[in-house]
């Protein structure tokens, strides 16, 4: 791939180049006190290598230990554990609560803010694209708690400009609609259908779903004969085949598993038709399908089950910033921060850079410092017998020291009881027992979506390959922002993978566990080279070439993606271990999503409020 900048990126490390080597768009990304500009760098983010590095030696090496810790004598009214959207709401709510002139520290140990939160800029031919890395889009925000609106109207965040920012005519304007790419590798032949096997094209605003009927779809699937009639009865029946009377229905799919219902109920045998229902529940379920009770994978939209619109004409889901949820984290740090960047509004921040080097500012009563793992948090009497809290970090090999009057964990909460060594047992192993589902968002700058057009390609399923959907990314022109204007112009392309066990059926745990653990011993070229297989083998040649139309890629890998709700505590109720969890520790409380637990950008600002009352 000729045009891709940032090769030297490759396994996300840095080779010792000087700036001046380098192609532009990189050479200004390093630009600012000879460090990285974040949102700019492509091949391996999220959790980029060496962002886990020493969270993960805490949390496996029973014998961690710091052989010597610089007292950095710094002393703040609060630290906040995690600069994703949790610790930066905590911030915020904080400050309100307490006055602008109180000392705030967030701790993060990567190299941006934000968490999931995270801007992809994208430089293709000298314009700036912009997309995400991660948490999309706030999900009907009108209804949230009225301490988050609070935090909206603070930080500059105008709910109505997403009524016409969101073009929902584009996809429709341009004859793009929902698709299933059937790959070579797994299904014999290269064959796109112009049908989505599925409803997870109802959550794009304005995608029009199958352009075709299903007998028609079916028949041009290479699949199988018999796969194709066992597709099409799928398609054609619903739980209306289960002999269940009405009045036990609701709680029988509840307790009834999915591929059961396919395999049993319905008589699905072939291997092809079940790979594909596997993974059609994508990104909207903590599992791959198999696990599923028949209830929730009809609410993920899994194949068999009609499509549905996954949200109302009040509640439309459009409330996405050209870079996501970036843009409301952006926006908090702008009020913790304000020399940090020029605007006043999120508006007017889209296209502005922030200077990093604000961050930790020793100037500013609100600060941020990155690459900073937090090893050890305890409860310390200062001096003069005032309680305090003692936080422990390392940056590179060093491990500093600093105090606090209060603490808010707003990291992954497993991490929590690695990290606070005076935490109750009891509260230790609930917090242990929260999971999270591992999750790759890779986005793609392309020169131009010409192929796309021409073949009619809105969203892409793809069933067979690494990354499960793809789709032209989210038509939104905001501020000075303007989404791409036609299919000869440069757009993002953005690919969705949730990594699963390679072997169906194993508990969801140690598909998780599996996962991730592949996903992080992935190298970068690995990436590419599925992505480069993946659009070359679905797109025209006539049209689409991988080296010349390709510029850019990002590979944002979540190892510890989706909240997913702990076990239970038959004791404490349901979401017991939850409840447990998140409960007030003296001086340090627990916030980020995981405690809601919801997977959900609204839960974790929410969250991080809740902390910061329970202080």
């Amino acid at each position: 791939m000729k045009k891709i900048t940032r090769r030297d990126f490759i396994n996300g490390s840095a080779v010792a180049l000087g700036a001046t080597t380098l192609p532009s768009p990189l050479a200004w990304a390093l630009a600012a006190e000879g460090e990285a500009y974040p949102p700019a760098l492509t091949g391996l983010r999220g959790n980029h290598p060496g962002s886990n590095t020493m969270a993960h030696a805490r949390a496996w090496n029973a014998d961690f230990d710091l052989d010597q810790i610089v007292d950095t004598q710094e002393s703040y009214d609060l630290v906040v554990v995690g600069a994703g959207l949790s610790g930066l709401a905590a911030a915020f709510f904080y400050r309100q609560r307490f006055g602008p002139d109180k000392k705030i520290l967030i701790l993060d140990n990567h190299d941006d803010f934000g968490g999931h939160a995270k801007r992809n800029e994208h430089t293709i031919d000298g314009r700036q694209l912009i997309t995400y890395g991660g948490s999309q889009t706030l999900v009907e925000p009108k209804e949230a708690p009225e301490a988050v609106k609070t935090l909206f109207e603070g930080v500059g965040i105008d709910l109505t400009r997403f009524d016409t920012a969101f073009n929902q005519s584009f996809y429709s304007d341009h004859g793009l609609g929902a698709t299933t790419y059937f790959n070579a590798k797994q299904f014999g032949r290269d064959t796109v259908v112009r049908h989505p096997f599925g409803n997870y094209y109802n959550y794009i605003e304005g995608l029009p779903g199958a352009a075709i009927s299903d007998e028609e779809a079916v028949a041009q699937t290479p699949l199988s004969k018999r796969g194709q009639r066992q597709l099409l009865h799928m398609l054609k029946s619903g739980l209306h085949s289960l002999d269940v009377s009405e009045d036990d229905l609701p709680e029988y799919i509840k307790t009834h598993n999915y591929f059961d219902y396919l395999t049993q109920t319905l008589g699905v045998d072939d291997p092809q038709v079940l790979h594909m229902a596997r993974h059609s529940a994508i990104d909207w379920s903590d599992a791959s399908a198999e696990l599923l009770t028949i209830k929730k994978a009809k609410e993920a939209g899994a194949l068999g089950f009609a499509p549905v619109k996954v949200y109302d004409a009040d509640h439309p889901y459009i409330h996405h910033f050209p870079d996501g949820n970036a843009g409301v984290a952006r926006a908090i740090v702008k009020y913790l921060i304000p020399s940090i960047a020029e605007g006043a509004t999120a508006e007017s921040l889209i296209g502005a850079k922030f200077d990093y080097g604000q961050l930790d500012g020793s100037n500013h009563p609100s600060r941020i410092r990155l690459n900073s793992t937090v090893v050890d948090v305890h409860h310390s009497p200062d001096k003069a017998g005032t309680e305090r809290v003692s936080v422990h970090y390392m940056r590179g090999d060093k491990a500093h020291k600093i105090s606090a009057s209060h603490v808010v964990m707003a990291c992954h909460n497993a991490m929590v009881p690695h990290i606070v060594s005076d935490l109750p047992e009891k509260q230790a192993t609930a917090l242990s027992e929260q999971l999270k589902s591992p999750l790759v968002y890779t986005s793609v700058g392309l020169r131009n979506w010409r192929a796309f057009k021409e073949q009619g390609i809105g969203l892409a399923m793809s069933p067979g390959n690494m990354h499960q959907t793809l789709f032209i990314d989210f038509p939104v022109s905001l501020g000075a922002y303007q989404h791409t204007e036609g299919p000869d112009a440069p757009c993002v392309l953005q690919m969705i993978s949730c990594p699963y066990s390679k072997k169906s059926g194993i508990p969801a745990i140690e598909q998780y566990r599996e996962a991730r653990y592949r996903m992080l011993g992935t190298p970068f070229s690995v990436y590419e080279a599925e992505v480069r297989e993946h659009l070359s083998g679905m797109l025209s040649s006539k049209y689409f070439n991988f080296d010349r139309d390709v510029a850019s890629l990002t590979v944002n890998r979540w190892a510890h993606g989706y909240t997913v709700a702990g076990r239970e505590d038959p004791a404490a109720g349901p979401e017991g271990s939850v409840t447990v969890g998140r409960q007030p520790h003296g001086r340090i409380t627990i916030a980020n999503s995981d405690s809601a637990p919801e997977a959900d950008a609204i839960a974790a600002m929410e969250m991080g409020y809740r902390a910061v009352t329970e202080l």
